[in-house]
């Protein structure tokens, strides 16, 4: 199964490509962020991370995109400006013909570390130990991205059980 991960975000948004064979065979494709710069114009922006997503998707074919979900945060300003990057992503990946799933931080973190309020840098370290990476990927966004490629196939397994 390979998998896209992706961390939207309007500044970064981190992606992951991870492919699972066997029990405990897990490869690491590609990662990186697309990234986008203050001043530019929002739709701009917005093209920019709908076109940088669809060129990893075109490039890599991956049988499944996973989507972190927002979680309500403080700055409601910043939740909406993600959003509207969610949604960028989300057209892509729709648009490709890929199916999409969602994961919460909660139901990410539980996954990899098996409990839902694990500390970010707990999440990195098992990023890096399940995909046997030599370092922990940067920048966060690009970690928390491969977390949920890995937590979509985890997950994945669980429902083919049931």
């Amino acid at each position: 199964m390979v998998v896209l991960g992706i961390d939207p975000g309007i500044a970064i948004t981190g992606w992951g490509i991870v492919e699972k064979k066997g029990h405990q065979q897990w490869k690491t494709i590609a990662y990186g962020a697309v990234r986008t710069k203050v001043g530019v114009p929002f739709p701009d922006r917005l093209s920019l991370i709908f076109n940088g997503i669809r060129t990893v998707i075109d490039r890599y074919s991956p049988e499944v995109v996973a989507v972190e979900q927002l979680f309500f945060a403080k700055n409601k300003k910043n939740i909406i400006l993600v959003s509207h990057a969610r949604g960028a992503i989300l057209l892509a990946a729709a648009e490709s013909g890929i199916p999409i799933s969602e994961y919460t931080a909660l139901q990410v973190k539980r996954a990899l570390v098996g409990y839902g309020r694990a500390e970010k840098i707990q999440m990195q370290k098992m990023v890096k130990a399940f995909l046997k990476l030599k370092e922990i990927p940067k920048p966060d966004d690009v970690a928390d991205a491969l977390a949920v490629a890995i937590c979509h196939v985890n997950s994945a397994k669980i429902n083919s059980l049931g």
